[in-house]
């Protein structure tokens, strides 16, 4: 069991090691202290509203005791923030927005824009293609990411990937996805 006052002298480094190499939650509880303000002032920036801010640093809290990387992290307090300003993006992309019926009365009717209609059925055919030519891994975690709008979470559970590989496979599928539209826009005009 950690001393009290021994953890006040020392480094995030120290801390996270003395935390792998012994397993006690005391020791993380120590560093992630020390980042509560910084982890509150992001979720608040995000979320604007308190309780949810608390609630989203408690959140990030468990996903770190739970989700903490094997590899070593260089730089805890940047990959803190990153990690918490993920979640609230990620609680932002969640929310449905309501409107009342009044706000329906400023609406213009407009006739469909044909050629509009048929671009966006070839931009999406486009996508399509694309996505299929992505590997097995990527292509299931940017259709569970991006179409059915599940969480990071939510696809550990369907996947049985880790938090770590669902990151992975999603930026690298967004990335390999650029690619592929870029050369076949590249292709279509030569």
């Amino acid at each position: 069991m950690p001393a009290i006052t021994q953890h006040t002298n020392l480094s995030d480094d120290e801390l996270l090691a003395a935390y792998r190499r012994d397993g006690d939650n005391q020791w993380m509880g120590y560093l992630l202290q020390r980042y509560t303000a910084l982890l509150l002032g992001v979720a608040l920036k995000y979320l604007k509203d308190k309780p949810q801010a608390e609630d989203a640093v408690q959140q990030v809290f468990i996903k770190v005791l739970t989700h903490l990387p094997k590899e070593p992290i260089l730089n805890f307090k940047g990959w803190l923030y990153i990690l918490m300003r993920n979640h609230c993006l990620e609680q932002l992309r969640g929310r449905t927005y309501n409107a009342d019926e009044s706000a329906l009365g400023h609406l213009v009717a407009t006739e469909p824009d044909t050629e509009e209609i048929k671009w966006q059925e070839h931009t999406l055919q486009q996508m399509n293609d694309a996505i299929e030519l992505l590997n097995d891994d990527q292509r299931r975690s940017i259709v569970l990411f991006y179409f059915k709008k599940y969480s990071y979470e939510q696809i550990i559970a369907e996947t049985g990937f880790t938090f770590m590989q669902v990151k992975s496979f999603i930026q690298n599928g967004k990335r390999n996805l650029k690619t592929i539209l870029l050369k076949k826009l590249g292709n279509s005009r030569q």
